[in-house]
């Protein structure tokens, strides 16, 4: 600092208690404050009457876009397919469900159904009863009958060659009387 030459900047007083305040501010010297302002504007190369900040904005721009593409790229990438999956995922999970709910009804169909084919093969075995009492019935009968008429037929044999009319009237008679008993 020896050998710089100094130099001399005039402002007015007001600027002066801002200059001030800054330094106090930030804990320096007014003259570090300043140097250091002219170093800012001189290596940032921001025109200090833009209050807006441009450049910044631009820089917080550029990245917002970037981040912008890396996070389309990420839905593009992995969120979409993951919903799709998702989608068809609970898709076939509702398909399951309502399987089970079809079956969970069928459940509760099947012990009716079970119990009218139940009833339906009681009445099928009574009937099936019925119907083999009914046909050894039958064979009876017929036994029965085959044996009136053999008795018949062989008395009418012994009778026709020697008996008269009136025995074998009675003979009629009586098998007739022997077939209304069955």
């Amino acid at each position: 600092m020896g050998n710089d030459i100094l130099r001399s900047i005039k402002y007015s007083e007001a600027e002066g208690l801002k200059l001030d305040k800054i330094a106090l501010k930030l804990g320096r010297p007014k003259r570090q404050v300043f140097l250091q302002m002219i170093d800012y504007f001189y290596r940032t190369k921001k025109d200090p009457l833009d209050i807006n900040d441009d450049l910044l904005k631009n820089t917080l721009l550029k990245q917002h876009r970037e981040h912008i593409g890396f996070i389309k790229t990420q839905e593009n990438d992995l969120l979409i397919p993951t919903k799709r999956e998702v989608d068809r995922m609970i898709e076939a999970q509702r398909k399951v469900i309502n399987g089970f709910n079809g079956l969970l009804k069928q459940n509760e169909v099947i012990p009716t159904l079970m119990d009218k084919q139940n009833r339906y093969l009681y009445q099928l075995e009574i009937h099936y009863k019925a119907i083999a009492v009914q046909l050894s019935d039958k064979e009876q009968l017929k036994r029965l009958f085959l044996n009136i008429f053999e008795g018949y037929a062989m008395a009418r044999d012994n009778v026709s060659s020697i008996g008269s009319r009136k025995e074998k009237e009675q003979l009629l008679a009586n098998t007739r009387n022997q077939i209304k008993l069955l």
